[in-house]
């Protein structure tokens, strides 16, 4: 049987839905139609330290959102998929652009339209606050919820499997490489 940690040792990219885990799952929209959207420093910090260690990120969304792209492009994420109702193609593509089996992905998501992809993911994991629906598909709920940390207890856990997150802090943060 495969642990935990060996799925999260097998990660190669992470791909992330927006609404619900990378941000909170509220949409504002002011009285002019803008759309605000909230996204938590700490997950961005996450999202840094998985491709300082040579991991993908990508960005696999429902919504097509100028906020979210904007986001993506601040972090350095290149695969930024919106739109994407059905995401099962668009998933199916970047895998094979990129060259990997799903073994070697975590996909993290919260709803309902997720499920096709934790269904294939190596490593299915949801928020703290993701839909009840998904605890017999899911290998892993983070402690926090989407939008107030989640992604970053997902990158936590990814790169501590491999004993990478304390030196990627060191290497960063203390000694400033």
């Amino acid at each position: 049987m495969t642990t935990l940690e060996d799925r999260a040792r097998a990660v190669r990219l992470v791909v992330l839905d927006v609404d619900g885990v990378l941000s909170d799952g509220r949409i504002n929209i002011s009285s002019n139609g803008e759309l605000f959207k909230s996204f938590f420093v700490r997950d961005g910090l996450g999202i840094k330290m998985l491709q300082k260690a040579g991991i993908e990120v990508a960005i696999l969304t429902g919504r097509t959102s100028a906020i979210v792209a904007e986001r993506a492009k601040e972090l350095g994420i290149t695969h930024v998929l919106q739109g994407q109702r059905f995401k099962t193609p668009a998933y199916e593509g970047l895998l094979a652009q990129l060259n990997l089996t799903d073994r070697e992905v975590a996909y993290m998501g919260d709803d309902v339209p997720d499920l096709p992809l934790l269904m294939r993911a190596g490593l299915p994991a949801t928020p703290a606050d993701g839909i009840a629906d998904l605890d017999g598909i899911v290998a892993w709920r983070a402690p926090h919820a989407g939008g107030a940390g989640a992604v970053r207890d997902l990158a936590e856990l990814i790169l501590q499997s491999r004993g990478l997150w304390d030196d990627l802090v060191r290497a960063a943060y203390v000694e400033g490489r």
